[in-house]
């Protein structure tokens, strides 16, 4: 619809003097404003909750330090296929040329390139240091999302540290911040298709259908690094690791995969994950119950994967060159983001704030790629919850279990 209204009225079709165009860039911003709004509070809240709710107890023991070990580990396979694809492919650049002016990008690109030299410039300790932040509310209020996550990090691990009577005060106060902000980022997304359609039509306004062949190319480029993950990646993994068939295992959570894909949601999958990891593949509840739980909280590797081509994507779409140094800082905040990123549609998308803030690019490129965003976002959860139970049975296997998918018929086999 909002690429239609952009081409039927054009930049000067006005109606009672009224631009059209004018309306839809409204929209537009308006819609960016408010994911704006949402990325502080969202990040405090949902890190310090998410590592308050696993860093005690048991989970400090021998089976989190696997399970976050795995987590970490394919979050970051993840992330590198991704970029590997999207430099690879450049889906920003067509005929040698940034796409920025089809896609209708209208920031400054001086300020674009002083920003992320300024983010991605320097060498790796330089780096490490500015995780550290110096004055956490200044971090939180110029937009420094490094530094914010790791004092929010440790803030949630040394919460968990405290006598009871104080544990349990911090712990309601920021778990009441995380309920209210999953409210306000769910009546965000509500305006998600207002949103759209007015960066959609602001852009074929001004570009035409000149802005659908790289966002094509985009959504290729995310389907193709999904794919191997998918396909590729997470089944050596179970065959080399948990030492199991793939095949047999697909077979087995299939019905899971399925949910996810058609939600969109890893926490609405959970349920039915946890039963067919259980009773399809063989898994004791005792993993089960600590290993899926926690992979939809901080296991998002498909919603990693996305950001770092999302982010290299409208990187080349500007024309600017993000260096070595700068894709260590998209990687290592893709995979801190995705500790955050809670397990609902669209949540990746409120994510992607977050990666390009760190590296000093505009917001404006997120609102093209909400256009294909709903195909990917069905995709990359599929891709999530298949990580969980890849992880289940992985940790299952180092903890001396092994009578997996008794009602397959390769187990069968003398």
């Amino acid at each position: 619809m909002g690429a239609l209204a952009g081409i039927l009225t054009g930049k000067e079709g006005a109606f009672l003097g009224v631009k059209f165009y004018g309306i839809y860039d409204f929209i537009g911003a308006l819609f960016l404003r408010a994911l704006k709004m949402i990325i502080v509070p969202l990040i405090a809240s949902s890190i310090i909750t998410g590592v308050a709710g696993v860093g005690s107890g048991k989970s400090l023991g021998r089976l989190g330090g696997k399970t976050f070990a795995y987590y970490f580990a394919t979050s970051t396979m993840a992330i590198l296929t991704g970029l590997l694809l999207v430099n690879l492919i450049a889906p920003g650049i067509q005929g040698g040329e940034p796409v920025r002016d089809k896609l209708g990008l209208t920031a400054d690109l001086a300020m674009i390139e002083q920003a992320t030299g300024g983010k991605g410039a320097g060498d790796l300790i330089e780096i490490f240091l500015r995780m550290v932040p110096t004055n956490p509310l200044a971090a939180a209020v110029n937009g420094e999302i490094l530094p914010l996550i790791f004092f929010c990090l440790l803030f949630g691990f040394f919460l968990t540290k405290l006598p009871e009577r104080y544990r349990t005060v911090l712990g309601d106060f920021w778990q009441a911040v995380f309920e209210v902000m999953m409210r306000v980022t769910n009546f965000v997304m509500l305006a998600a298709p207002f949103g759209v359609f007015g960066l959609v039509a602001r852009t074929t306004a001004s570009t035409g259908f000149e802005a659908f062949k790289p966002l094509a190319l985009y959504a290729l480029t995310v389907a193709s690094a999904l794919a191997i993950h998918f396909l590729i990646t997470l089944p050596l993994i179970l065959r080399f690791l948990a030492r199991v068939n793939p095949r047999d295992h697909y077979r087995a959570v299939a019905p899971a995969l399925l949910t996810a894909f058609s939600t969109s949601s890893s926490s609405a999958t959970l349920p039915v994950t946890m039963a067919r990891v259980e009773k399809k593949a063989g898994v004791s509840n005792r993993i089960t119950s600590f290993v899926l739980p926690l992979g939809a909280t901080v296991n998002m590797d498909g919603t990693a994967l996305y950001e770092c081509v999302a982010v290299l994507f409208i990187a080349q779409a500007y024309g600017v060159h993000l260096g070595f140094t700068a894709q260590f800082v998209v990687v290592i905040t893709a995979l801190l983001a995705s500790v955050g990123a809670a397990g609902i549609p669209s949540a990746g998308l409120v994510m992607i704030t977050i990666v390009l803030s760190a590296v000093g690019l505009p917001l404006e490129g997120v609102g093209l790629i909400l256009a294909v965003d709903r195909i990917l976002d069905m995709s990359r959860t599929m891709v999530n919850v298949f990580s969980d139970t890849c992880g289940a049975m992985v940790i299952a296997r180092t903890e001396g279990e092994g009578n997996f998918y008794p009602q397959t018929e390769s187990e069968k086999q003398p």
